[in-house]
């Protein structure tokens, strides 16, 4: 049985490693030059039940526990006046939680897992047909090709392989730019005390200013808008974003001040909430390609968890392929649907425009208190 992942993320790299671990080849098929080509972005909480579990399953919960930073559950909220509505301390060195750990390492930890060819990098598919006799003869950019048995979409927002399964459309749900601040302990100590070893959000009227600390010291801030139509161009600048937060505590605002470079945008985008297929023999989906949600912390975790209920059942019908993906399938529609619903009431309680109070409640039960008059 050959086994083709396309999409090198965490989703597709722990698919690979639990196969390999039941002995099953898979060869991840991955678009980008090298494991070093881009920054793999910021923080990553892993869930007990979901993106823990699967580590489990990949026999890398030491390693796990040796790389991530449980002091990284810290989590304050702040008003655009910088006053603190919720601030969360978990207890000193405990994994009890949902300890963090950046992408990049979480990412290292999996490839460094695999045997040697087990990811073919620059190859991004361009195309997949179905052979007469079963499986898919696969097409990279470039010409190149190869051939499988059995085909997994772990490829992203824009997968191609969900083009062969569904033609779900996906529609924008805001907008998001990013900044970093390298070396922040060094070159902004009020930033970093500000900021702490864990997640703030300052949270005003449908905008959130948020930054992260990364095991590497830096600072990850991101800011949150509603898709409102704008080109992506107009937050370019740090001009642009300032005059978004215009009236805001400089403090908070220095975070934008402070980026190394000019702003990253882009847009974040979500599929319906319960969308399915019609089950197609040797081909299936994971992750964001099989169900792309909100950012709202379950994405990782959840496209792990595919993987390690994938690969449980391909396990278990080696011969049988087509039966292990129908429940895999199956399986997977029902646990994703609650959490899609729920990511999407968060995301829109996010940016709405009694955010502050409505995420004070859903973090600790109670109302925010209102902000002093000036």
């Amino acid at each position: 049985m050959r086994i083709a992942i396309a999409g090198g993320g965490v989703g597709g790299l722990t698919l690979a490693r639990i196969l390999h671990r039941h002995g099953i080849d898979a060869v991840v098929y991955e678009r980008e030059a090298s494991r070093t080509a881009r920054s793999q972005g910021g923080s990553l909480d892993l869930h007990p039940e979901s993106g823990q579990k699967a580590l489990a399953a990949a026999g890398l919960a030491g390693r796990f526990r040796s790389e991530a930073r449980p002091e990284g559950e810290e989590h304050r909220i702040l008003d655009p006046a910088g006053r603190t509505l919720v601030h969360h301390r978990p207890d000193p060195g405990s994994f009890a939680g949902r300890p963090e750990i950046d992408r990049g390492a979480l990412r290292d930890l999996l490839l460094d897992s695999l045997p040697a060819g087990a990811v073919r990098w620059r190859h991004r598919l361009v195309a997949a047909t179905p052979r007469p006799d079963g499986g898919f003869a696969l097409t990279f950019d470039g010409g190149r090709g190869a051939d499988c048995d059995v085909l997994v979409g772990a490829d992203g927002a824009r997968s191609v392989v969900r083009s062969l399964l569904t033609d779900t459309t996906l529609s924008p749900v805001a907008t998001l730019v990013e900044l970093s601040i390298s070396d922040a302990d060094r070159r902004h100590p009020d930033l970093a005390e500000l900021v702490g070893p864990g997640n703030l959000w300052c949270i005003g009227v449908r905008r959130i200013l948020a930054a992260q600390r990364l095991g590497d010291g830096s600072i990850r801030v991101g800011i949150s808008l509603p898709p409102d139509g704008r080109p992506l161009d107009t937050y370019r600048s740090k001009r642009a974003l300032l005059d978004v937060f215009d009236g805001w505590d400089p403090r908070l605002t220095a975070l934008i001040e402070a980026g190394d470079g000019p702003p990253t945008p882009r847009r974040i985008e979500a599929m319906p909430t319960g969308t399915r297929w019609a089950h197609q023999p040797s081909i299936t989906l994971i992750g964001d390609a099989a169900h792309l949600m909100p950012p709202v912390g379950e994405g990782a975790n959840q496209a792990m968890l595919d993987a390690a209920e994938l690969a449980a059942e391909l396990a278990a019908h080696p011969a049988d392929p087509d039966t292990a993906i129908r429940t895999y399938e199956e399986a997977m529609f029902t646990r994703i649907r609650p959490i899609a619903e729920m990511s999407a009431r968060v995301q829109a309680m996010m940016l709405s425009a009694t955010a502050a109070d409505d995420i004070v409640r859903f973090f600790s039960g109670r109302p925010a208190e209102p902000a002093p008059a000036d």
